[in-house]
């Protein structure tokens, strides 16, 4: 499909249809450079460190969304920060392999169809639905392919991901919610946002690691961290997670959940490619059902008027 046509159903400007495809791209490399990053750093420092790096450098001049209670801020915070990605990290620490997490954690856009239905009237079309029954079958695959050796992925990995997953999709919800307090800047919310995990995260952290090893693994960063940091702050936080709100801000939750069709796909290649992670038969089962669930999503519609 080419960059002057429109998204089927969608209506999308070019302009938003490139800035999709840029955040599938930076979220579809995303899942490597965590596995890298989750190498030295437990996956609930790594995940504060991201929204340290998010937040507090741009606190100073990039100004509060004043449209927007502070409370909204706070729970949107804490639901995508500590829910989506505290258990995203998680999971992959847990033995989540990087190519199945890119698979696993767009059920979002299922779950974010669900709960669109049930909070906000956005009525699923039938073709969606069929979409949702294949991506269940899919993950039922996945989810069944699980393993126990370290080169397997692991039941525990693959539940915290599906909670990541729903975490997603209530955070989908919330700018949705943001939405109608009226205009507000895309990168302000997503760096005032970032502001409120920190603290939580931080604590979980010494909770579960102990002083000692945060303070050791403090110590021990070098310049492949910081670039694990920079990449997850910069690229996959503030321009991936703003260009996602503003399509939020600008089309019904249940359009823009599936234009991350392609993540999964990057990040399969990328994983295969950098990581040298090969999905088993039944993952790659389960994967394509997914993808086709995805698919059905997406263009259902327009088949269906054909």
């Amino acid at each position: 499909m080419s960059l002057a046509s429109p998204l089927p159903s969608a209506g999308m400007s070019q302009r938003d249809w490139l800035s999709a495809l840029v955040v599938i791209v930076v979220w579809g490399l995303n899942f490597v450079v965590m596995k890298w990053g989750l190498a030295t750093l437990s996956p609930l420092l790594l995940c504060a460190l991201r929204f340290v790096a998010a937040s507090l450098p741009f606190v100073w001049f990039v100004r509060r969304p004043q449209a927007l209670p502070w409370w909204l801020l706070a729970v949107y915070g804490l639901v995508q920060g500590v829910g989506q990605f505290g258990l995203l990290f998680t999971g992959m620490k847990l033995g989540m392999p990087a190519g199945m997490a890119s698979v696993v954690l767009q059920v979002q856009a299922f779950i974010t169809m669900l709960l669109a239905a049930a909070f906000m009237g956005e009525k699923p079309q039938r073709w969606q639905w069929w979409g949702l029954v294949c991506a269940i079958a899919g993950l039922a695959l996945i989810g069944a392919a699980h393993g126990d050796s370290p080169a397997e992925m692991t039941l525990a990995g693959f539940l915290i991901t599906v909670g990541a997953a729903a975490m997603w999709a209530s955070s989908n919800l919330l700018t949705r919610k943001a939405a109608q307090y009226g205009a507000y800047t895309p990168v302000g919310f997503i760096v005032w946002t970032s502001l409120f995990p920190i603290v939580p995260l931080l604590a979980l952290s010494v909770g579960v690691d102990g002083v000692d090893a945060v303070a050791q693994q403090l110590q021990g960063i070098g310049w492949r961290e910081l670039g694990v940091i920079a990449y997850l702050a910069l690229l996959s936080t503030l321009l991936g997670y703003g260009l996602w709100t503003q399509l939020l801000q600008r089309y019904a939750a249940s359009t823009v959940a599936p234009l991350s069709l392609l993540v999964p796909v990057i990040g399969l290649l990328s994983a295969l490619l950098l990581l040298g992670e090969r999905p088993t038969m039944w993952q790659s089962v389960g994967t394509l059902g997914v993808l086709v669930g995805m698919v059905v999503n997406q263009f259902g519609g327009r088949w269906l008027r054909r």
